[in-house]
């Protein structure tokens, strides 16, 4: 993994905006390095490939930050409709989600292509990402050490070139951990600062928040503008700021 201006997510987004590159172009590279990296990795439990493609040909990207760029969402809280929604847990080996997250819908109005799902602890009750359901997550940096949790396939995803950004969530560690494990940026927003629910508004009394994992600073810095909101009903609520 490289990492710098020329490789990150809001550089590829340029050259989406440019038409250098299509989305459906990323979204086929993405499952092509999926399919060769994962069985190494066991990064991503979930794909949606035809339903991503034809995402790709049919949507119209050109007014959002991200143009069309191919990302991955965590196992756990950040659910679309109708596709697994297990948390990790054999318990829930069986479940589809029933509505897509407010999360998950931000992510695709800020132009991100939802391509799959990563590997989460069950619960995402430890810092090594280990479920029964799933199996090991592995460190692409070293296959002999974990990449942390509980978004630990959502780091290996970066690691291993899946994708740029990927969708990680955090209540005691669980963005930050794995972003100090695999050498990535992960911060953890102000409680009410990105979209919670439906469903869920209390959890942890607004202290596990959804976010992502990046690359660089400045993609960290992107998703915060695109990602904030303030939810009318939400339990926790925090004032907008000026993006930039």
């Amino acid at each position: 993994m490289k990492i710098n201006r020329e490789n990150d997510g809001l550089a590829l987004a340029k050259k989406l905006h440019e038409k250098n590159v299509t989305p459906f172009e990323l979204v086929e590279q993405a499952f092509k390095k999926i399919e060769a990296e994962n069985p190494k990795w066991n990064a991503v439990i979930h794909t949606r490939k035809e339903k991503a493609l034809k995402e790709a040909l049919d949507k119209d990207f050109s007014t959002t930050l991200f143009g069309g760029l191919p990302i991955l969402v965590k196992g756990l809280g950040q659910d679309i409709a109708q596709e697994p929604s297990t948390s990790g847990s054999r318990l829930l080996k069986n479940h589809c989600a029933k509505q897509t997250s407010n999360f998950t819908k931000a992510l695709e109005k800020a132009g991100f292509i939802v391509i799959g799902q990563t590997n989460t602890p069950e619960f995402g009750f430890k810092n090594i990402t280990d479920p029964s359901l799933y199996g090991s997550t592995r460190n692409p940096w070293n296959g002999d050490y974990s990449p942390g949790g509980s978004s630990g396939g959502a780091a290996a995803s970066i690691v291993s070139d899946m994708v740029l950004i990927s969708g990680a969530s955090d209540g005691g560690g669980s963005i930050r951990i794995p972003a100090a494990f695999s050498g990535l940026v992960g911060l953890k927003p102000t409680r009410g600062r990105t979209p919670i629910g439906p469903g869920s508004g209390r959890g942890w009394q607004g202290a596990s928040i959804s976010f992502a994992l990046t690359k660089s600073i400045r993609d960290t810095a992107a998703m915060l503008d695109v990602m904030q909101t303030v939810q009318e009903l939400a339990a926790f609520q925090t004032p907008l700021f000026e993006p930039g």
